[in-house]
């Protein structure tokens, strides 16, 4: 790694504080927060406000706020953003540290699709596959995406008298008991699913957001029951999050859901 130039360094922390409060700051203020001389603030403030990195505020003077070029930047780095792509580095970094399979699905309809998978060094049997599509109702990731639906959204996907599949016998089948089940995903803000798409198989999935804070995907981590128990499950739902969370990060998300 190359040398930090001070300069570049100051005025990327200028620009970082605007990522927090109302989004204004005067020059005072960035002295404070910063603790930088007045004359060095001037001048960065000055230069970043002549690059449109920074522009005035109207009705406030004094104050400045976000101009047009970072979001222009933001904008270029979304285009060039890839979620199965993303996905798959996030998921094999998470496989890494725990050494259980991973995967990253996106919800159609009522079915879920993988989009990114990771396996376990450990020979595991998995009824899941990169670009197969299950019923979202069966696993810890479709839990999590239906959960993440509006009521009205999912009363029509999943309606009162629905026929869910089931792909175990312990499958949930019955509508109510599926509604009531989402219901605490929504509060944990995490899906547990034991043995219902696998007989084998537990899992746990947390929610990946876009820049808007939109659920757009899980992150899910799949065990053998042979290894699973309330304190592997705990580990695995914070290794879950934390997963969850980076990869929202990649997809410009900032901030807890």
């Amino acid at each position: 790694m190359g040398r930090l130039v001070p300069a570049v360094t100051r005025a990327l922390d200028i620009l970082e504080l605007f990522l927090d409060g109302d989004g204004t700051l005067s020059t005072p203020e960035i002295v404070r927060r910063l603790g930088l001389p007045r004359t060095t603030v001037h001048e960065l403030v000055a230069t970043l406000t002549a690059r449109s990195y920074l522009v005035p505020v109207p009705e406030q003077p004094g104050r400045y706020r976000l101009g047009v070029r970072p979001y222009q930047l933001g904008s270029r780095y979304a285009e060039q953003l890839d979620l199965a792509a993303e996905g798959q580095r996030v998921a094999r970094a998470v496989a890494e540290t725990c050494d259980e399979t991973v995967h990253v699905a996106v919800l159609e309809d009522t079915s879920v699709i993988y989009i990114a998978k990771v396996d376990s060094t450990h020979a595991v049997r998995m009824v899941s596959a990169a670009g197969r599509r299950l019923p979202a109702h069966c696993t810890s990731v479709g839990k999590m995406l239906l959960a993440s639906l509006p009521e009205e959204e999912l009363a029509a996907r999943v309606p009162d008298d629905a026929e869910l599949v089931a792909m175990t016998p312990h499958s949930v089948t019955d509508p109510a008991t599926l509604r009531a089940a989402l219901a605490d995903v929504r509060r944990r803000g995490i899906a547990l699913e034991s043995r219902e798409s696998n007989p084998d198989v537990s899992c746990v999935a947390a929610p990946v957001r876009d820049r808007g804070g939109r659920v757009v995907a899980a992150l899910s981590i799949s065990v053998p029951m042979i290894r699973w128990s309330d304190a592997r499950r705990v580990e695995l739902e914070g290794l879950a999050v934390k997963g969850a969370a980076e990869l929202s990060e990649r997809l410009g998300h900032r901030g807890a859901p």
